[in-house]
């Protein structure tokens, strides 16, 4: 089983390096969002501390729902998704190799790249060490949480407004815990249990995700 996700996840991989353009456009309206703010609003640092947490964070979620239509479409499309569904390994696995793989292809490099933008927002060290720490419990959760839509949207006319309906209101708690871990942080309080609570959803998501996405995708495949 271990050799077969493995696989599952190498071929996701390899299909998203095919489509590079989507993930450098991902990429590139995070990148647009976060720096035009602060050209907004000026040279204000204490203006610009306050709000970048929001921001970055608004950032990449929104970053990551441009890829979430594409992760079952092409495979629903040409037939792939059904072989996949009648193969003997269990559909949740390869399903969260597939969220796996949009994770390392969409949430990571967003992670990498938020405390390079971060200095746009005069954040401190601290501050840009818990905002990647933040992003590294909450962009996983993210894509967790997207699959669900993304399955439940599969086929669909209009699939990617329908999809950002049923997705957005699922975001903002990781939204709001992360950003506020922030917040907490700036105020000299203490952001441990923001960060706890993103944990524990990103515990519950990882288990529970794969499996209501392969049940959404068997429900849109029948």
């Amino acid at each position: 089983m271990g050799s077969s996700l493995l696989a599952m996840l190498r071929r996701e991989l390899q299909l998203a390096m095919r489509r590079r353009s989507e993930v450098l456009t991902a990429l590139a309206f995070f990148v647009v969002v976060a720096s035009l703010f602060p050209l907004a609003i000026g040279p204000e640092p204490d203006l610009l501390r306050r709000i970048g947490p929001g921001v970055l964070w608004v950032g990449a979620l929104l970053s990551t729902l441009l890829g979430l239509h594409r992760m079952f479409a092409d495979d629903y499309a040409d037939g792939t998704l059904e072989q996949m569904a009648l193969s003997p390994l269990p559909f949740a696995w390869l399903a969260a190799a597939k969220i796996a793989a949009h994770w390392l292809v969409c949430g990571l490099p967003l992670v990498l790249l938020a405390p390079v933008l971060g200095l746009q927002f005069a954040l401190g060290a601290p501050a840009l060490a818990l905002l990647t720490v933040g992003l590294l419990l909450g962009t996983p959760l993210l894509s967790l949480l997207g699959a669900i839509g993304a399955a439940l949207t599969l086929g669909s006319r209009g699939g990617g407004a329908l999809l950002a309906l049923l997705v957005l209101p699922l975001y903002v708690p990781a939204l709001v815990f992360g950003a506020g871990a922030l917040s907490a942080q700036a105020a000299g309080l203490d952001f441990g249990s923001h960060l706890a609570l993103l944990g524990a959803m990103l515990a519950l998501a990882v288990f529970f995700a794969p499996l209501a996405t392969a049940m959404a995708v068997r429900i849109a495949l029948e």
